[in-house]
């Protein structure tokens, strides 16, 4: 009959416990891992990209927050100090040279999920630069009334930011996991949803978002052999601070509710869904 020696036991029995408190500790760990991804999101400051960064930043990943203004906005700076997670940088969308340098800034950052959320929706040169409750005048892109200079702005932001911004940060969104581009448009850029007769009125923003779903068609087309999944979101119409005057109206939707489904859109998408345009709680849009 063989007899179990007492040093080996007692080493296998530390052998087990270390084992054990091992598995506790990976096991402990696992949930961190799941909210380690990267957000960047433009036009960061306010309203929908505001949003944006509060709940990706609850959720503990990595929030790169960006706005243009000189100094730091007081909405971010509030965020950062709050969530340890939040990164704030300064990125002008329309400036291929500033969205260069903040990629090669962010060379060593993978980005799973890039939000293209800065622009602009109508004329608010009369409004203090740090009044987001200021409506802003949407008459100057009604027919007989046209800014020209203001449709440069729209056409600039709207439509040439993102691609400025998406093809700057896509060697960052390819070394990802989750590998997404995310472009937020609008019901305003349908082509075939008003017809037969579309409303008037919001011209340059409603050409600049029907624009946008197109160039990110294709751009979803392009990177498609890299594993690369692009979407355009429409956030409905949401109360964001420059809608407030809209407060009390039943088709508006809390700014809190359309991001937050966005997000669960954003979660369960895949590159089979790569080029639509989907409302906020992933349903297919008519364009």
């Amino acid at each position: 009959m063989s007899r179990s020696v007492p040093g080996a036991q007692s080493r296998g029995r530390r052998t087990f416990a270390a084992l054990v408190g091992l598995t506790i500790a990976v096991a402990a760990l696992a949930p961190m891992r799941l909210f380690a991804e990267t957000v960047l999101i433009t036009g960061a400051n306010s309203g929908i990209g505001l949003e944006f960064a509060k709940q990706y930043a609850e959720r503990g990943w990595t929030t790169i927050a960006t706005h243009r203004r000189r100094e730091i906005p007081d909405s971010l700076a509030a965020l950062a100090a709050k969530f340890p997670n939040v990164r704030i940088e300064t990125l002008d969308v329309t400036s291929a040279e500033q969205a260069r340098a903040l990629a090669a800034k962010l060379a060593d950052t993978p980005i799973d999920v890039l939000i293209n959320n800065a622009g602009v929706y109508n004329d608010r040169s009369g409004c203090d630069p740090a009044d987001v409750y200021c409506p802003g005048d949407w008459t100057t892109q009604s027919f007989g009334r046209f800014d020209y200079d203001l449709l440069d702005t729209i056409m600039a932001v709207n439509i040439k930011g993102p691609l400025i911004v998406s093809e700057a940060f896509y060697e960052n969104v390819k070394a990802s996991e989750q590998k997404k581009i995310v472009a937020i448009s609008s019901s305003n850029g349908t082509i075939t949803g008003e017809l037969p007769h579309p409303r008037p009125g919001a011209t340059f923003y409603r050409m600049s978002k029907a624009a946008l779903n197109r160039e990110m068609q294709i751009v979803a087309s392009s990177v498609r052999p890299d594993g690369v999944t692009v979407l355009m979101l429409n956030p409905g119409p949401t109360l964001t601070e420059h809608q407030e005057y809209l407060r009390g109206n039943p088709i508006m939707l809390e700014v809190s509710f359309t991001v937050g489904h966005m997000i669960e859109t954003i979660d369960r998408a895949t590159l089979e869904d790569s080029g639509k345009f989907l409302r906020y709680d992933g349903e297919p849009e008519a364009w």
